[in-house]
């Protein structure tokens, strides 16, 4: 099918910027974009859309979250980190069945693709179970199953959720025609031991998939890694293999200097949280410098147990602002910069080359934001207003691979008021 987005404001990726063409023209053929431009396209479409009022944007991609975790939302709020997770969400998650992850991930989605998401970097346990989710659903994502090792002798084969590694790389990357994409995981130094890590490191270089961690969260997680090994999270991964492919980090609250060099030169993405760090007391990272250095940075809500929502309209907002005040410079972050770690970094990190702008080409993966409401007007610089004041309510369009998912509040690949109560009833049996 051939559709026609007319007269619509849309942002535009070029110059290593976002530019905004005032009532342009998009046109899709089947799931990639075949016109961009300014003016009416000579060839004809099968349905055209009328987009006045509307802003279009690159669909959003979420570098670092945890879907099965939204029936947790809520969980343990106001303790830091350790406490959270060790004492409140760990014995949960002992008691999470297979159909629970199931519901969790589906009630994630929901809320991703309401709120302009198209795409997600996921880790957490039975990804197989979010891989269906995912095809059903439209979205893309990159799904991984995140190893923990605690026992220094447990041999890499003989491991369980190394076996569960390799059989998700197996059978579910590169499904749904590149949709979904498998990579390698650890969960982070302290909950895995330098065997398992090398090992893991090895077998993601063999099939060059990437490698996806939890790096530098927070102050005391950084200092316990020196007094262990004498070196840094980041040196300690590096030294096992760890960055030797494409390789993502999440948080990087405490990295030092070196550490962003380190990144830098092994070219790994690290991606901001804002919320859930501010939320569990961890900290700032110093996104300013990290991108000033030359470090790519994408953007990530965590899960919704530590945000306490995958909101990336809120977690775009609180990025442009936080560091402004932090470091008492409003140059910091605009507007566009923040868009770019949504999006093309964001694309950039899960090795998709065909997304993340809007370009003729490029996959069709677009975003609509209703710009006629009265926190977006007057709409003087629809991209400051995007970043600054737009709600992830005001997504009225989400559309992958030129399907659209979500329209007018309406789902149209997800069943939302089965979701809602299955979420519910699950809730009820593991908190109630």
């Amino acid at each position: 099918m051939k559709r026609l987005l007319a007269h619509g404001d849309i942002l535009v990726w070029e110059n290593d910027a976002f530019t905004c063409l005032k009532n342009g023209y998009l046109g899709i053929d089947g799931d990639r974009i075949d016109y961009l431009g300014a003016d009416k396209p000579r060839a004809a479409y099968d349905e055209v859309k009328d987009m006045t009022g509307k802003l279009l944007l690159p669909g959003l991609i979420n570098g670092h979250t945890h879907t099965g975790m939204s029936l947790l939302r809520g969980l343990g709020s106001d303790l830091p980190l350790d406490k959270w997770l060790f004492d409140t969400v760990f014995p949960v998650e002992d008691r999470l069945t297979d159909e629970d992850l199931r519901i969790g991930m589906e009630l994630s989605m929901l809320e991703m693709i309401a709120s302009g998401t198209t795409s997600f970097t996921d880790m957490y346990m039975a990804p197989g179970y979010t891989a269906r989710a995912v095809l059903a659903s439209g979205m893309k994502a990159n799904l991984c199953r995140p190893m923990q090792s605690f026992d220094p002798d447990e041999a890499p084969m003989t491991c369980a959720r190394m076996r569960e590694m390799l059989a998700l790389y197996d059978e579910w990357n590169g499904a749904g025609d590149g949709r979904i994409k498998t990579d390698f995981s650890i969960h982070a130094e302290y909950t895995c031991t330098e065997k398992m890590v090398r090992a893991a490191a090895e077998e993601a270089q063999k099939r060059g998939a990437g490698m996806h961690i939890h790096l530098s969260e927070t102050e005391g997680e950084q200092r316990a890694c020196v007094e262990k090994y004498g070196l840094t999270p980041a040196q300690w991964f590096d030294s096992l293999g760890a960055f030797a492919g494409r390789a993502y980090a999440a948080h990087g609250v405490w990295l030092t200097p070196e550490d962003r060099a380190l990144l830098r030169d092994r070219g790994v993405t690290v991606v901001h949280c804002p919320e859930s760090n501010l939320k569990l007391g961890s900290g700032v990272a110093d996104v300013p410098a990290m991108v000033s250095e030359g470090l790519s940075v994408a953007l990530g809500t965590d899960g919704a147990a530590s945000n306490n929502n995958l909101n990336l309209m809120e977690e775009m907002h609180l990025a442009s602002i936080l560091h402004k005040g932090v470091r008492r410079d409003p140059t910091l972050l605009s507007p566009s910069r923040v868009l770019q770690m949504a999006t093309v970094n964001g694309a950039r990190l899960q090795g998709r080359t065909d997304t993340g702008a809007l370009c003729v080409g490029n996959k069709a993966d677009i975003v609509a934001v209703d710009m006629d409401r009265p926190h977006l007007t007057p709409n003087i610089d629809p991209l400051s207003n995007l970043v600054y004041s737009a709600q992830g309510a005001d997504v009225c369009l989400t559309m992958a691979d030129g399907r659209i998912l979500y329209e007018n509040g309406a789902f149209l690949t997800l069943d939302r008021d089965r979701i809602l109560f299955e979420a519910r009833k699950a809730a009820q049996r593991l908190l109630g």
